[in-house]
């Protein structure tokens, strides 16, 4: 009973570090996840003076992670998304999602291998995992200056869809990723320079998470609209969509052995729009709760990231997160403006100006902060890793964040 009241505790000390930041970033004027970014390095300062402890642990870190906060993130952004005219960027969106998000993972990964060049401390998997984090994108400051100024409801589905499936390409590849991270550290060939080997198999699983948490994904969001349908109760569909959320999941990952994260995506897609005639009867309040969930775990991840940062990952690390942060931006633009010009042929032409604001408005932050914050300390190298990630996740939030509402008005989109 007592270790229940503690972890209680502990969730809320972290929920009110969360409400304060959003009361930090309306008073800057500046985006709650900076806010809720600052309070968490606060929360994490006032810790020995309350000689209190939060029960964050690396161990159950990716549990927690994996489990409670990527479903409602993916179901959240997915839920918002109109169908039809997703349907319309489908193969655009796919495009820049698959081969986009493997070439950013491979320059990404290439990029800091030869940048830090210490094969025994940074290994190839280092790299590549490293890759498959900043390969994952999050548009939200953007997308929210694109509908402040007006922006084309096509070039906003275009900005989400493919934040939202190369977000799940990305988890895939991350996946694998640690998959083959671990093996290494249990056989203790960690050190070792080599590429990545064994293309074929690597394709081989990823066509088959990818493709079987399509499935499934599919399979969950028809029986989800079915019940709520059968149900006919704005309260019930409530109740049925966060535990779609949480079941796809669960049922793709660990029943299945598929991806979770495309499952989620897909059962919320394929739910809304099977119930798109209810949006004003039985989901009349699905938007608002949706939305205050998504706003809730991001503002908790960005609290955890302050607590967990320190000011030694900067002083130490920080050549290393030059060369991430060169290696992140160069990756995004080089994959977008190489990819685009295909889309023609699966879909409508993506026009130039469209391609900058894919390539800048590239921000990393929700998704990538969820991953890093889950890599196991085990692996020799998972401090330096996190702390990449951290300095480019931070330029994003500082640099490209701020600075996308003149790159929007300067472009005319």
């Amino acid at each position: 009973m007592e270790g229940v009241v503690t972890l209680v505790g502990q969730g809320l000390y972290m929920a009110f570090a969360a409400v304060a930041g959003l009361g930090i970033a309306r008073v800057l004027k500046r985006d709650s996840t900076l806010g809720c970014l600052i309070a968490g390095v606060v929360a994490g300062m006032l810790l020995p003076i309350f000689n209190y402890d939060t029960g964050l642990r690396a161990e159950n870190l990716h549990q927690l992670v994996f489990f409670v906060i990527l479903p409602v993130l993916i179901f959240e952004s997915a839920w918002k998304i109109d169908p039809i005219i997703l349907i319309r960027w489908l193969g655009p969106i796919l495009l820049l999602a698959t081969v986009g998000v493997l070439i950013c993972c491979l320059i990404t990964a290439v990029l800091v291998y030869y940048g830090i060049h210490h094969p025994t401390g940074f290994p190839w998997i280092a790299a590549f995992l490293t890759g498959a984090i900043l390969a994952a994108t999050d548009p939200v400051c953007v997308v929210a200056r694109l509908r402040d100024s007006g922006a084309d409801d096509q070039l906003l589905t275009l900005v989400e869809g493919e934040s939202l499936f190369n977000d799940a390409a990305a988890i895939v590849l991350f996946s694998f990723a640690l998959g083959v991270a671990s093996h290494s550290v249990m056989e203790g060939t960690v050190a070792t320079g080599e590429p990545l080997s064994g293309f074929a198999s690597f394709s081989l699983y990823f066509l088959t998470v990818f493709i079987g948490g399509l499935a499934v994904g599919t399979i969950c969001g028809l029986l989800t609209a079915i019940v709520i349908l059968f149900l006919k109760s704005a309260g019930a569909a409530l109740m049925v969509l966060v535990l779609a959320a949480f079941g796809s999941f669960y049922l793709a990952e660990h029943v299945v052995g598929v991806s979770g994260i495309l499952s989620v995506m897909v059962c919320a897609i394929i739910a809304r729009s099977c119930l798109r005639e209810q949006q004003d009867t039985y989901l009349s309040h699905a938007e608002p709760t949706w939305e205050w969930l998504g706003l809730f775990f991001n503002a908790l991840i960005f609290v955890i990231m302050g607590l967990v940062i320190t000011f030694e990952m900067f002083t130490h690390q920080w050549l290393a997160i030059i060369i991430a942060i060169a290696a992140a931006l160069v990756a995004r633009t080089v994959s977008v403006f190489l990819v685009s010009p295909f889309a023609r042929f699966v879909g409508p032409p993506i026009p130039n100006s469209w391609r900058m604001i894919l390539s800048w408005g590239g921000l990393r932050g929700v998704i990538a902060v969820a991953l890093v914050l889950s890599l196991p300390t085990e692996l020799p190298y998972w401090w330096t890793v996190q702390s990449m990630v951290f300095g480019v996740v931070l330029f994003s939030l500082l640099v490209q964040g701020t600075t996308s509402s003149r790159l929007i008005k300067k472009l005319g989109v």
